[in-house]
């Protein structure tokens, strides 16, 4: 997973929620199905695509997906 479209679409498949392109950007709150357990399944998808673990600290502290992508991508 290397771009954003990859991402969004890991999102789509691994959490089976619609997810527009401006949602990416939306605060997690705005997302209507969005809850602990998506954030749980997202979590453990990326560490299972990227092999390494995210610092769930600070992906607790951000308030988008696109933030949540910035997390996985950086090393």
């Amino acid at each position: 997973m290397q771009t954003i479209d990859e991402f969004a679409c890991l999102v789509r498949e691994e959490l089976g929620i619609p997810l527009a392109d401006e949602d990416l950007t939306a605060d997690l709150d705005r997302l209507p199905e969005w809850d602990s357990l998506y954030m749980l399944k997202l979590v453990t998808a990326l560490e299972r695509t990227t092999g390494r673990k995210l610092p769930v600290g600070r992906v607790l502290e951000v308030r988008s997906l696109e933030a949540i992508y910035q997390l996985a991508v950086k090393p």
